[in-house]
């Protein structure tokens, strides 16, 4: 640090130059983030010195988070839902699975999460000290029930389903997931990270949340294609007895016996939550999702006419497309300023099309796509 302190007018210049090199969304294909709602900034920059650690102080923000929780409590198919919100998936899935871990009367268990699951169930295995079994996908990347059963023993403290994988928008099968925790008599938590604010507005016979009566908890990101600000996160509990578990004695505090895994919580994040999902609402947020569902099907359907095949054909807005040297195809299109990412197994092309994706955009990107292909042929 410095022994005098820079001018306003010098710091502001610096943070310019800093936020200069910082990609815009436009030409990013790769990040399942995306350009927050204006009204969500807005309500950010009201709250923003706000903090849920100690809501006592801020009644106002803790009543936010408390209605941003029963709204997607709501959208999740069981209103009596409890939970908080979270910094973001990671965090979530941690304290689901540590109130899972509660719930035992050992210490030395495991887990079983498909093939597919985020990275970060690798942390919760070192965090928690449990072991990670993972089971098999199917060939349309779904995670194969049989695999999971197979691994499940007496340590198992629970299940884990994904609805919206991480590299290639699939929905496990979470209702056959459901009964077979039911059987065992352990919980099952639904990662929906990403797929919590879109699966609701796609329409259909989807089954996946708190309807199927075995899942215990689940994972959802605002901050993602609810077009919150980062970040914002949250967890939801089907029981508040799971959510007890997750209690830290703090008498210093407005509340004695807080839940969530960090103490300081921005209030400015639950603000943020709760003027997207009210200003938006249902029919909002369906427009928002049929819009990046268009896409992506612009997508796809421009890969097949030049030749290229998606790995499955788009469930959410994720488009997946199988190629020889995906990495190499990464790298050129890097080189004409597209940020895109690939799978690991099989692999192949990842695409996100999010809030910010244009259909210029996806035209633009599939000329250039066509160009590097046939440069490489």
């Amino acid at each position: 640090m410095r022994d005098r302190g820079l001018s306003e007018e010098e710091v502001m210049r610096g943070l310019l130059k800093m936020r200069a090199k910082d990609l815009s969304y436009d030409r990013i294909f790769s990040s399942m983030c995306t350009p927050p709602h204006p009204i969500a900034l807005k309500a950010h920059q009201l709250f923003q010195e706000t903090n849920l650690g100690d809501p006592g102080l801020f009644p106002g923000s803790a009543e936010l988070e408390a209605e941003a929780v029963r709204m997607m409590a709501e959208l999740l198919g069981h209103p009596e839902a409890c939970g908080y919100l979270s910094t973001g998936g990671t965090e979530s899935n941690i304290q689901a699975i540590r109130a899972a871990r509660n719930s035992a009367d050992f210490r030395d268990g495991n887990i079983v999460v498909p093939r597919s699951a985020h990275f970060s169930f690798d942390k919760i295995g070192d965090l928690l000290s449990l072991e990670i079994r993972k089971a098999d996908l199917d060939g349309d990347l779904k995670v194969e029930v049989g695999s999971v059963e197979e691994l499940i023993d007496e340590k198992t403290v629970s299940l884990v389903g994904i609805a919206g994988t991480t590299e290639f928008g699939q929905v496990d099968p979470i209702d056959r997931l459901g009964r077979l925790a039911l059987d065992w008599g352990i919980p099952l938590h639904v990662d929906a990270a990403f797929g919590g604010f879109v699966l609701p507005f796609l329409g259909g016979d989807w089954r996946w949340d708190f309807s199927v009566e075995g899942v215990t908890s689940i994972t959802i990101d605002p901050h993602k294609m609810g077009m919150a600000t980062i970040p914002g996160g949250g967890l939801l509990f089907r029981h508040p007895e799971d959510l007890e578990r997750l209690a830290a004695y703090a008498p210093y505090l407005t509340v004695a016996r807080p839940k969530a895994l960090t103490g300081t919580r921005s209030g400015a994040a639950a603000a943020a939550i709760w003027a997207v999902m009210s200003h938006l609402g249902m029919e909002g947020f369906k427009e928002v999702v049929n819009g990046c569902m268009a896409l992506s099907r612009r997508m796809a359907s421009g890969a097949k006419e030049i030749g290229i095949e998606p790995v499955i054909e788009p469930v959410m807005n994720v488009v997946t497309l199988r190629m020889e040297d995906p990495e190499g195809v990464r790298a050129a299109l890097l080189g004409r300023r597209w940020r895109v990412s690939t799978t690991r197994s099989p692999k192949a092309l990842r695409l996100i099309m999010m809030p910010h994706s244009t259909a210029e955009n996806v035209d633009l990107f599939l000329g250039d796509l066509e160009d590097v292909l046939r440069k490489k042929a």
